[in-house]
């Protein structure tokens, strides 16, 4: 297993990797505040080694609200579901932008509790991508592209 420090090189790479948007909620890193951050996909916490294929780019709210965790409960089952994770899942397959172009749907258990873990439908996060879109940042070119990649980028 690779030890926990995250070096510049890696971080560059994986930056790179997710053309510098969340990988989650869609965001370019111009378009945040504090930026974006490395965030293991499965913490180290529960023995997620730093390596490029367990790190994902998330803006900083992003991040915070996933914090360790890697599932949830379904509000609907009760079943343990995990969250969506960037090196093995496409975005598209869990996750659509709404017609109003910044409500994020879930179209599958991973994507229903990952939307609700990120709170990626809070409202002053919909205001941000409301106000992004106004401006025509939301979706970026960036996000399309990532959303156009065939399969997971690894």
């Amino acid at each position: 297993m690779a030890g926990s420090y995250l070096g510049a090189d890696l971080r560059r790479q994986v930056v790179a990797r997710a053309h510098r948007v969340c990988e989650y909620c869609l965001i370019h890193e111009e378009d945040t505040f504090f930026g974006c951050e490395v965030d293991h996909i499965v913490s180290q916490k529960h023995g997620g080694p730093t390596e490029k294929g367990n790190l994902a780019l998330a803006c900083l709210i992003c991040n915070r609200n996933k914090g360790s965790d890697i599932a949830s409960l379904s509000p609907e089952t009760g079943e343990l579901v995990r969250l969506f994770n960037p090196r093995t899942d496409r975005w598209r397959d869990h996750f659509a932008i709404d017609r109003d172009g910044v409500t994020i749907s879930a179209l599958t258990p991973v994507g229903e509790a990952t939307v609700r873990i990120l709170g990626l439908n809070q409202g002053e996060r919909l205001l941000e991508r409301q106000a992004l879109r106004a401006e025509g940042r939301y979706p970026t070119e960036a996000a399309r592209r990532l959303l156009a990649e065939p399969d997971p980028p690894l």
